[in-house]
């Protein structure tokens, strides 16, 4: 809730950032930075030895399942606090995405964590075989209890 009321506080100081000729950039929440280049590393860490185009293999609710479901949540919040800045904000944030290459390094980690088969095998009311489902057709809840 809290994260498409941050980007208000950076269009007061949009006007500083304008007048120099160097391709601006401006850094999302600084502790939202930090928590993701932390688990950058850890998953860099985690997914060294797997090639782009093979995939990991997370157990779940081991502890690299829960480093990953981190990393992938820190994501949300982010890609949530782009989605409530302005356009000319946006611009300056993934100025600051791009240097950092956070962008690139997501798209690594998601090819490698994406599944070869993405057949979804949670509870289903409908006849079987009728239509496979996957987890790109499926609505995901993703609630902690």
């Amino acid at each position: 809730r809290l994260m498409p009321e941050l980007p208000k506080f950076d269009d007061e100081d949009l006007k500083s950032y304008g007048d120099e000729e160097e391709e601006s950039a401006l850094s999302p929440p600084a502790a939202l930075m930090s928590v993701l280049a932390t688990q950058e590393l850890l998953l860099e860490n985690i997914l060294e030895c797997i090639p782009v185009g093979e995939f990991a293999v997370i157990q779940p609710l081991s502890d690299e399942f829960c480093l990953v479901l981190g990393y992938l949540l820190t994501w949300k919040l982010t890609l949530a606090f782009f989605k409530a800045a302005s356009s000319q904000l946006r611009v300056l944030y993934s100025q600051y995405l791009r240097r950092t290459k956070s962008l690139n390094k997501l798209l690594y980690h998601l090819f490698r964590l994406m599944p070869e088969n993405p057949v979804f095998s949670g509870p289903t009311s409908e006849v079987p075989n009728k239509d496979t489902k996957t987890y790109f057709t499926e609505e995901l809840h993703l609630d902690v209890k």
